[in-house]
């Protein structure tokens, strides 16, 4: 089963974290690419990536004379994604577990837990 591991934050706590001494942030980094070797080597890991702030992002609402209609920046919100995990895993408490983790790593963080949806084959 396919897991989503999403981590956001606030403005306000990305630039803390942004204040902190270099070797926190780089000791702090250094765990999460722990983690993320860990779920390799088990053969959970699928993907990770962190993502660039919202004031580069866009939102897209349809289209108009076949261009993408965008929304300027992204709209100010109360949090934003920062980054994702997705993990392949047996079952729920496990991807629970790695998120517990990766929360942990991070200042407890709170890690939304999402699993992919499947979709029963139209053949049946």
């Amino acid at each position: 089963m396919k897991y989503i591991l999403l981590m956001s934050a606030t403005a306000a706590g990305v630039e803390g974290y942004r204040t902190r001494p270099k070797q926190d942030i780089e000791a702090h980094m250094a765990i999460l690419h722990r983690i993320s070797k860990d779920l390799s080597e088990s053969g959970e890991f699928v993907a990770t990536q962190g993502l660039v702030g919202p004031k580069e992002a866009k939102v897209v609402r349809g289209e108009k004379n076949g261009v993408p209609v965008t929304d300027g920046i992204f709209p100010e919100a109360k949090e934003f994604l920062l980054g994702y995990w997705i993990v392949d895993v047996p079952n729920p408490e496990r991807a629970y577990a790695i998120a517990g983790r990766i929360s942990a790593a991070s200042s407890n963080i709170p890690i939304e837990v999402r699993q992919f949806a499947t979709y029963e084959s139209a053949s049946r």
